[in-house]
C-alpha cells in the first residue's frame, strides 16, 4: 500500500495542468477531402479562388438595368438571350433588354439586378416588372462566400462535414491532418472476465474495455486492444511497457487507487513512468492516476464504469485533442435549474447523471437512474451530467446548475 497521499487535486485544474504540460505529435498525412471529415487539420488552408468566382444570379427571374426600371416602372423590356448555371450568356444586354436567368448563372454584362419571376409578366419575348428593386438586388457578389486568399480551416480544428463542403468550394482535393492517434485500453483484475466466457462466482463481465474502445472510435484514433490484465504488480508493468511500445498514449481500469492490489502507480514506477497526479477531487472518479513516460501518457482508470466514463469525457478526450494538435475548446456547460435536491460534502465536485424534463415555461434536470459509481444503466438514457461545485454543501430545487449534455442529446 502506497505511503504518500497527496491532496486530491480538482479536475479542472488537473486538465489544465496536463493540456499546458504536453506538445502535440508533430507526425501529419496527406488525405483525399473524401476521407478528411473528423480529422484534425495540420496546415491552414486558404480560398484558391474567390467563391463564387463572378456577380451571378440569386434568384430565378429576369436581369436588367434598375435605372431603367425606376425611370419606367411599366416599361416593357425585351428579352435577348436565357443564362443558366454551367451555361452564361455570351453577349451584352442592351438599353431595353433583359436576360432571363436562373439561380447561380452569370450576370452578362449590362444588368445590375434580378427580378424574380413571380414578380415580373411575360407575354412573348418581352417582361414587365412589377417589383421596385435597387442596384445589386438579387445577385450574389464575386467572393461573397469565400474571397480568394480567405482563411478555410485553421491548424488545429476538426474538419467537419460542413468545412469538407467549404474546402471542395474553395479548389481544396486533399488535406494534411494530424496522424491517428495510437491508444492502447486494458482492464485489470482477476475477477474481470470477457463478454462470452463463462464468469465464475465472484467474477464479473469486462465492460470498461468494450464502452472505451466505444467512446475512442473515431477517425482520429487507432485503438489498440490490450485485453485483460490479471492482478499482479510485474505483470501490469510488462503489460504497460509492451503497450507503450506500440502506443502513444495507455489507458487502464481497475487497480488506480491505493489499496493491496492496486498496483497501477507502483507498476509506472517499475517502468520508470513519474506520476503526474493521483486523487481527483471529484466524485465518480477520485481514485484516478495519470503517468508520463517522456512524451507518452498512462491513464489509470478507476475500475467503477460510469467513473471510468466521466473521466474520460472531461479528462482523456480533451488531453487527446491536444496530443493530436487539435483546438482543446472549453467543455459546454449550459446553465439549467436543479428540478432536484441533493446534499454532499463541500471539497469535491460531484457529476450526476440527469435528464432534461419539460416544467412549466421551461426545462429543468431531473436525476436519471440508480446512484453509483458502477451503475452503468444511469448513463444509459441519460441527456448528460451535471455539475455541482466543488464548494457546495448540496443543491436546492431551482438552483442553477452547469448541465454537461452527452454527444447524443445535441443534433
Amino acid at each position: 500500500m502506497s505511503s504518500q497521499r497527496t491532496a486530491p487535486i480538482p479536475i479542472d485544474l488537473a486538465r489544465g495542468q496536463l493540456l499546458a504540460s504536453i506538445d502535440a505529435i508533430v507526425a501529419t498525412e496527406i488525405v483525399s477531402l473524401d476521407d478528411a471529415c473528423g480529422r484534425i487539420a495540420a496546415e491552414t488552408v486558404t480560398s484558391l479562388i474567390d467563391l463564387p468566382r463572378t456577380h451571378n444570379a440569386a434568384v430565378d427571374g429576369y436581369g436588367f438595368d434598375s435605372a431603367e426600371l425606376a425611370a419606367a416602372p411599366d416599361k416593357l423590356f425585351k428579352i435577348i438571350g436565357v443564362a443558366r448555371a454551367g451555361h452564361p450568356f455570351d453577349g451584352v444586354i442592351g438599353a431595353g433588354e433583359a436576360i432571363e436567368i436562373y439561380t447561380g448563372a452569370v450576370m452578362p454584362s449590362g444588368p445590375d439586378c434580378v427580378a424574380m419571376h413571380e414578380d415580373c409578366t411575360r407575354t412573348g419575348d418581352a417582361v414587365v416588372i412589377a417589383a421596385k428593386l435597387s442596384k445589386a438586388s438579387n445577385m450574389r457578389p464575386p467572393g461573397e462566400n469565400l474571397g480568394k486568399g480567405e482563411v478555410v480551416i485553421t491548424t488545429g480544428q476538426v474538419i467537419t462535414a460542413a468545412l469538407v463542403g467549404q474546402l471542395a468550394a474553395s479548389g481544396t482535393a486533399q488535406i494534411e491532418v494530424a496522424r491517428r492517434l495510437r491508444v492502447a485500453v486494458m482492464s485489470t483484475g482477476d475477477e474481470v472476465v470477457a463478454a462470452g466466457n463463462n464468469a465464475k462466482h465472484g467474477q464479473i463481465f469486462d465492460a470498461n474495455r468494450p464502452m472505451l474502445k466505444a467512446m475512442l472510435q473515431s477517425k482520429q484514433i487507432e485503438v489498440i486492444d490490450c485485453g485483460i490484465v490479471p492482478d499482479r504488480l510485474d505483470t501490469l508493468a510488462d503489460a504497460y511497457e509492451q503497450a507503450l511500445q506500440k502506443a502513444d498514449v495507455v489507458i487502464s481500469s481497475g487497480g488506480a487507487s491505493d489499496g493491496i492490489e492496486d498496483h497501477s502507480q507502483q507498476a509506472m514506477r517499475q517502468i520508470e513512468a513519474s506520476c503526474a497526479f493521483w486523487r481527483l477531487a471529484m466524485k465518480p472518479g477520485r481514485p484516478m492516476a495519470v503517468g508520463r513516460r517522456e512524451k507518452q501518457l498512462i491513464f489509470c482508470l478507476p475500475g467503477n464504469p460510469v467513473a471510468a466514463f466521466v473521466c474520460t469525457r472531461l479528462l482523456i478526450n480533451p488531453v487527446l485533442t491536444r496530443l493530436l494538435g487539435g483546438i482543446v475548446q472549453p467543455i459546454l456547460k449550459i446553465g439549467v435549474p436543479a428540478g432536484f435536491a441533493h446534499r454532499k460534502n463541500p471539497g469535491r465536485a460531484e457529476f450526476l447523471r440527469v435528464v432534461l424534463v419539460d416544467e412549466g415555461d421551461g426545462q429543468v434536470l431531473q436525476l436519471h437512474g440508480r446512484k453509483g459509481a458502477g451503475v452503468i444503466s444511469s448513463l444509459t438514457g441519460a441527456d448528460g451530467l451535471v455539475e455541482i461545485p466543488l464548494e457546495n454543501a448540496g443543491v436546492d430545487k431551482g438552483l442553477m446548475l452547469s448541465f454537461l449534455p452527452f454527444h447524443e442529446r445535441g443534433l
